[in-house]
């Protein structure tokens, strides 16, 4: 990994104009075809296109309640064990944040109603892989907050269906329909409706750049969780940490996906080189070794700094996905961050516990969208209706700087609208 010492160079290297990518008007415009597509013909289209990028003729594209029983069947109990577990931990942490907004919000004469959205997309990657882990994270927090009902799309396996820890997953999450289709016509299926797939409120969970141009261009039409993009961490870390855990921790984002992005930040030269030796130790057993190397080599960076201000400094420029603090009294540190997904406190935390188990969602913000978004919670699939009602006593209060206001934006029959109601009231 490339190391930094420059303290000018690292916030240069982090500021995220180095790295922000345009996508041409040539895959905009392919994107754009299939959401034309599908929104004009429908079922048809979504075959064509599952033939066409799945190489899969499916005959249906719903998935039977009887296939998603099935599943089980074909999933080891120790996965549908863990799975349960984790889903009991993703329940609890998102009832706890529904409870206090419940608490905080509804009151009397004026107020804030909650409603939870009546139906939601799931959007599930898949096709190569599954990731019955991202089916919890998005489908639980949707049935905490209320919602009416579930639906979940995801590509077809090399088997011509959806994979079976998939469907075990959407059991356990309460999920209520499966369809399989992906990309950016499962996109546009959700957005518009067809003939099979229900038309929903909104769309949430992660995907390639097709599926996150189409998010983008059916916004509006549906609301959307956010653009997610390729996986991310960044780690502090003092002469405290263990070498091998931080090495560790950056090699499982960089084995996400070529365009992840593992950073460390250390106030310690001699932690960095101990780091970038231990990189390369455990790079040479990983499976998925060439994927991590080339993430590693085109976007894997070490900053060596004088001391945290620095360090913090660097992180919330960067706001990244993830933000581990593997420093001496880690936690004195998180009130000084501002731009984070998610914070990881202390050398024995690891992300991957909160990508599979911890109990917040693993869909947050990336590209440096957590300076102004939020990782997906129960708050996601509600919305606020605000409560007015307006009695004798507050009407007198009132009127007079309302009508006021009114007429001097030029709206007279707003300020008489108030007025009518001085001249009967009792």
């Amino acid at each position: 990994m490339k190391i930094i010492e420059d303290f000018q160079v690292a916030k240069s290297a982090l500021s995220r104009q180095a790295t922000f990518e345009f996508y041409g008007s040539d895959l905009e415009s392919a994107v754009r075809k299939i959401v034309d597509e599908v929104r004009n013909r429908g079922d048809a289209a979504l075959l064509d296109y599952t033939l066409k990028f799945d190489g899969i003729k499916l005959t249906c594209l719903e998935i039977s309640k009887q296939q998603i029983t099935g599943a089980y069947q074909e999933v080891d109990k120790e996965l549908v064990s863990a799975l349960k577990l984790a889903a009991e931990r993703i329940y609890s942490f998102h009832f706890a944040q529904r409870d206090n907004i419940w608490g905080k919000v509804v009151g009397q004469n004026l107020g804030q109603l909650v409603r939870p959205l009546e139906r939601v997309g799931v959007y599930v990657p898949g096709g190569t892989a599954c990731y019955p882990s991202t089916v919890l994270m998005t489908a639980i927090p949707a049935r905490v907050a209320g919602v009416g009902e579930i639906i979940l799309v995801t590509p077809p396996g090399s088997n011509g269906t959806v994979p079976a820890p998939t469907l075990v997953a959407a059991a356990v999450a309460g999920v209520d329909r499966v369809f399989c289709v992906g990309g950016a016509q499962a996109i546009a299926a959700l957005a518009f409706g067809t003939e099979s797939v229900p038309r929903v409120d909104k769309i949430c969970g992660p995907g390639n750049i097709f599926v996150t141009l189409a998010k983008k261009m059916v916004y509006g039409v549906v609301d959307i969780d956010g653009l997610q993009g390729p996986s991310e961490v960044l780690i502090i870390a003092d002469e405290t940490a263990n070498p091998k855990y931080c090495a560790a921790d950056l090699l499982a984002q960089a084995e996400h996906d070529p365009l992840a992005s593992a950073i460390l930040i250390t106030t310690s030269r001699q932690l960095a080189d101990e780091v970038n030796r231990e990189v390369e130790r455990q790079l040479g057993s990983l499976p998925r070794q060439a994927i991590a190397a080339e993430s590693l080599e085109t976007r894997g960076i070490i900053a060596v700094v004088s001391g945290m201000d620095e360090a913090i400094e660097l992180a919330n420029l960067y706001a990244p996905e993830h933000l581990c603090l593997m420093v001496d009294s880690a936690a004195s540190y998180i009130d000084k961050i501002s731009n984070a997904g998610c914070i990881v406190v202390g050398n024995k935390s690891t992300v991957v516990l909160g990508d599979y188990v911890a109990g917040p969602s693993h869909v947050l913000p990336t590209g440096g969208t957590a300076r102004f978004s939020s990782p997906l919670n129960v708050g996601d699939f509600i919305k606020l209706i605000n409560l007015v009602t307006v009695g004798e006593a507050s009407l007198k209060q009132l009127a007079e700087a309302a009508s006021t206001i009114a007429r001097a934006e030029g709206f007279e029959a707003h300020a008489r609208a108030v007025e009518k109601r001085l001249e009967t009231s009792d």
